[in-house]
């Protein structure tokens, strides 16, 4: 890890919110650089990299063993070296392919979102200060209550 402070808007991140707006649109004018467009706001390439490396790790290895787990079973039973009940078969599959699931989200937020810091190996770090900016932007986004 870096010894810079967290930064606080991301460097794909828009730089203002602009409020929605409700009248009607104004016509052109030759100003368009203003306007956020779909590469500006894109993840960069270095970033969708990490992403997807990540995802195939995290989410990768369960979804491999949880298929394997049928034809390890498999093997056993036709083998006859010992009676595999399939209730057993079915919950170990689906407990890695759940951790396959879980490793899809893993692996989004454990990679480091600022192009020139890697991150570390397993991410943790990453993953911490990911969630947190992901929690935040939902609580930013939730309507106040109002009491009648």
């Amino acid at each position: 890890m870096s010894s810079e402070p967290p930064r606080d808007r991301l460097p794909f991140e828009p730089k203002k919110v602009r409020p929605k707006n409700t009248a009607k649109p104004a016509p052109e004018s030759g100003n368009q650089h203003n306007s956020p467009t779909p590469e500006s706001s894109a993840i960069p390439q270095a970033i969708a990299q990490r992403m997807i490396q990540r995802m195939v790790l995290f989410c990768g290895i369960p979804t491999v063993l949880g298929m394997s787990t049928f034809i390890t079973s498999y093997i056993i039973v036709s083998q006859g070296w010992f009676k595999v009940p399939n209730i057993a078969v079915v919950f170990v599959s689906m407990g890695f392919f759940g951790l396959g699931v879980f490793g899809l989200t893993y692996g989004v937020l454990s990679a480091s979102w600022d192009e020139e810091i890697p991150g570390s190996a397993l991410g943790w770090a990453e993953f911490t200060e990911n969630w947190k900016r992901l929690t935040s932007a939902w609580r930013s986004k939730k309507p106040l209550k109002t009491e009648d």
